[in-house]
């Protein structure tokens, strides 16, 4: 069996000499971190690694050396409860097109012990999706796909949620709501929240910050 979900301030993220490569490429060499609860900015300009990093965190690249866990659970030795406490979705993702911005918020219920489905009326309401709801997500903007995945990162309850320059192609309406959902992020101690941005996000108060260069 799996060890026990994380517990409240002691189990969020840690990384401990953790070196991956892709292709010739070396990514990271022997890179350590500690991720509090609370907002944390992974920073850094263009080809410093933000997204590869966020993938890495998530269980999606692969380390060739290292360890990364949350709490006691492992992604090693227990993968599968690992990657239930992370949320990452691809912002260029064309897997979930077929289906409605509701249909794919559905679907992280399954995935997410945590998933608050009381959540996500006002998620859509703050994020001017109303409209957009019950569309085929192929037919909606790279904003508005980008708003429902940010949806899903909220209701997902993921200990570990990591987000990829989160305030691109948002209008200012949902850029202010997003920002004051980070806000109330930053003082919650039941979650981290990881996000790659060339800046830090203006009024969110930051845990810590990445600095990729």
């Amino acid at each position: 069996m799996p060890p026990a979900a994380a517990t409240p301030r002691a189990g969020m993220l840690q990384g401990d000499g953790i070196t991956c490569t892709l292709g010739l490429r070396v990514l990271f060499d022997r890179l350590s971190l500690r991720v509090p609860a609370g907002v944390t900015l992974v920073q850094g300009g263009e080809g410093t690694g933000k997204t590869s990093l966020l993938r890495l965190l998530a269980g999606e690249l692969a380390a060739s050396s290292g360890q990364l866990r949350i709490g006691t659970v492992d992604l090693a030795t227990h993968p599968a409860a690992y990657r239930q406490q992370v949320f990452l979705a691809d912002p260029r993702t064309q897997v979930f097109d077929q289906i409605t911005p509701l249909a794919y918020l559905a679907s992280l219920q399954a995935r997410y012990p945590g998933f608050d489905a009381a959540c996500i009326g006002g998620l859509i309401d703050g994020l001017s999706l109303s409209e957009h709801q019950h569309k085929p997500l192929y037919m909606l903007s790279t904003g508005s796909r980008r708003k429902v995945w940010f949806a899903g990162a909220v209701a997902s309850g993921a200990t570990v949620t990591l987000l990829d320059e989160p305030f691109a192609a948002l209008d200012s309406r949902s850029m202010a709501f997003v920002r004051q959902l980070l806000t109330d992020a930053a003082n919650n101690p039941l979650r981290a929240w990881v996000l790659a941005d060339y800046e830090a996000p203006a009024g969110v108060p930051l845990a810590g910050v990445i600095d990729l260069g």
